[in-house]
C-alpha cells in the first residue's frame, strides 16, 4: 500500500522481508547480531545474508546497520556483537566510534550504561552469545496507601491510592525543562508527595512515572533536566527521587519510564498483556508490557528506531540519522507533511501551533488534513508490522496529541487496512486502541502507585 502524500516510503518490514526472500535463493551465510545491557541481558537476532563478496557486501551491511540501530534503540546496550562476516563488522565498528556515523548513539548508551560502547567481533555465528533476558514483575500492587507520581514536560500528576482507589489527585503546571537550577525539580516532586501524603493515614510505597530512561531508580537521561549541568545532573539529579522518597518515609521505591507506565495501566485496563503503547505528540514515546504482564527494562526509545529505509528521507537533527520514527509519528510528521498536502503553514507558528492549525482543519472535514492522517496509517500500519519482529504485541495503545480528535480515527483505520490487506495474520492478532483521556489518566496514576511491591 502506497503512503498517499509519501510515496517514497520505503518500509523497513517490507525491505527486510524482501531482502530474506531473495537471499533465499542466493548463496548465504548466517550472521548473528547480540546487544549487550545492564546485567549480562542480551537481545539476539538471526539473520540469513548474500555470501560475502559475491557482490551484495554493502546491500548486506544496509540491512545489518538497521537490524542493530533497531536492537539497540528498542532493547539497549553497550555492546554489539556481530558474528558470522569479518566485513559487517568492519563497516559497524567504523560507524560506532567517536567522528563515526553513528557517534551519537554510542555516546548516548554509554551515558545510560554507565560503560564504554565496544563492537566485537565473533568469526563464527553459532558462537554467538544467546539470548538472555527477563522482565521485572514490577506492577499491579494495589494493597496499602501509595504515592503514585507522574512528571511531565509541563504538569506534574500526583495521587494518593488506598487499595486501588485513588482518593485524591492533582495536577500542577511547571516548568522543568527551562530550570538550570535542580533544586527547582527536587522542591517540585517533594511538594507534590508531601500534597498527596497527606491525604492518606500513611504511605506504604512510592511509584514515579517519568520521561526518560532509568536504571535500579537511578535517572540516567531525562528531557526534564535539559537545562541541568552534568555536575549539577551527577550530583543532584541521578539519585533525586530516591533522596525524595526518604524525606516521605522508608517505604519501597519504583521508578519507570512513563511509557512503561502507560501500557501497564493499558494491559491493567484491557485484563490482557503484550502491550505496547506508542505516544505521538513533541516525539515519538513508547512503553510495552510483555507476556507476563511485567516491564522488561528495555529502553523502547522508538523514537530513533528506523522506520523509512529510503535514505533520502527526512533526517532527525538530534542523532543525525534518517527515517527514524521520529519524523513519522510525532507533530514533526503532520508539519512534513502539511506542504505535500496544499497546505501551507505559517513559519513564524510553532511546531504545537502548527500541529493544531491542521486539526482545525480536520473539525471541518477538509481532505488535505485527513490524507496527512491516512499517510501517517499507512506509516504506522507498516511500523508495527516492523516493530512486531521485536515485541510480541496482542494490543497497541495509540495516544498523544497527534492522534486526538478525527485525525487519530483516520490513523488507526488506516493502520488497521494495511495490516488487514499486508499482514492477514498479525492483524487477527494484534487490536489497536485509542484510549479515553480520562480513563488513561486515572489508568496512568493508579499503574504508577501499583509499581512497588510492600514488603
Amino acid at each position: 500500500m502506497i503512503a498517499k502524500l509519501e510515496p517514497e516510503f520505503m518500509p523497513m518490514v517490507k525491505v527486510i522481508n524482501d531482502f530474506k526472500e531473495a537471499v533465499a535463493k542466493a548463496e548465504s551465510q548466517s550472521v548473528a547480531i547480540c546487544v549487550e545491557r545492564n546485567g549480562g541481558l542480551m537481545a539476539v537476532y538471526n539473520i540469513d545474508v548474500y555470501k560475502e563478496n559475491t557482490g551484495h557486501d554493502e546491500e548486506n551491511y544496509s540491512i545489518v546497520e538497521r537490524i542493530i540501530k533497531t536492537l539497540l534503540w528498542a532493547k539497549g546496550g553497550f555492546k554489539v556483537y556481530v558474528a558470522g562476516s569479518r566485513y559487517i563488522y568492519e563497516r559497524i565498528a567504523d560507524d560506532y566510534r567517536i567522528g563515526g556515523a553513528r557517534e551519537f548513539d554510542l555516546n548516548f548508551m554509554s551515558r545510560v550504561y554507565e560503560k564504554p560502547f565496544e563492537v566485537i567481533y565473533v568469526e563464527n555465528a553459532k558462537d554467538a552469545p544467546k539470548e538472555n533476558d527477563k522482565s521485572s514483575p514490577i506492577g499491579r500492587h494495589l494493597d496499602g496507601c501509595r504515592i503514585g507520581f507522574d512528571a511531565g514536560g509541563s504538569d506534574r500528576k500526583v495521587s494518593a491510592v488506598v487499595n486501588g482507589e485513588t482518593v485524591y489527585s492533582e495536577e500542577v503546571v511547571w516548568f522543568p525543562k527551562l530550570q538550570e537550577d535542580p533544586k527547582y525539580h527536587y522542591e517540585g516532586i517533594l511538594n507534590a508527595m508531601k500534597t498527596a501524603a497527606s491525604h492518606m493515614p500513611r504511605v506504604d510505597a512510592i511509584g514515579v512515572s517519568s520521561a526518560g530512561v532509568y536504571i535500579d531508580n537511578k535517572i540516567m537521561v531525562a528531557s526534564l533536566f535539559l537545562k541541568v549541568s552534568d555536575e549539577h545532573f551527577e550530583k543532584h539529579v541521578k539519585t533525586m527521587y530516591m533522596d525524595v522518597a526518604k524525606e516521605i518515609g522508608d517505604v519501597p521505591l519504583e521508578v519507570a519510564n512513563d511509557g512503561d507506565v502507560t501500557a501497564l495501566a493499558g494491559a491493567m485496563s484491557l485484563e490482557d498483556n503484550n502491550v505496547l503503547g506508542v505516544a505521538m505528540g513533541t516525539s515519538e514515546a513508547a512503553g510495552y508490557v510483555d507476556k507476563e504482564g511485567n516491564i522488561t527494562g528495555w529502553l523502547n526509545e522508538l523514537a530513533f528506531v528506523p522506520v523509512d529505509f529510503n535514505k533520502s528521507a527526512m533526517v532527525d537533527e538530534w542523532s543525525g540519522d534518517y527515517g527514524c520514527g521520529v519524523k513519522y509519528f510525532s507533530q514533526d510528521a503532520v508539519i512534513k507533511l502539511a506542504p505535500k498536502a496544499g497546505i501551507e503553514l505559517d513559519e513564524k507558528l510553532s511546531p504545537a501551533e502548527k500541529l493544531k492549525v491542521v486539526q482545525n482543519l480536520m473539525t471541518q472535514n477538509d481532505s488535505r488534513a485527513a490524507a496527512i492522517y491516512e499517510t501517517i496509517g499507512v506509516y504506522f500500519g507498516y511500523t508495527i508490522a516492523y516493530y512486531s519482529m521485536f515485541y510480541d504485541i496482542n494490543h497497541v495503545l495509540i495516544m498523544g496529541r497527534v492522534t486526538s480528535g478525527n485525525g487519530g480515527t483516520i490513523l488507526l483505520e488506516k493502520a488497521n487496512e494495511v495490516l488487514k490487506t499486508e499482514f492477514p495474520e498479525l492483524f487477527e492478532k494484534v487490536k489497536l486502541h485509542i484510549p479515553d483521556e480520562k480513563a488513561r489518566r486515572v489508568g496512568q496514576s493508579v499503574a504508577a502507585a501499583s509499581l512497588p511491591k510492600i514488603g
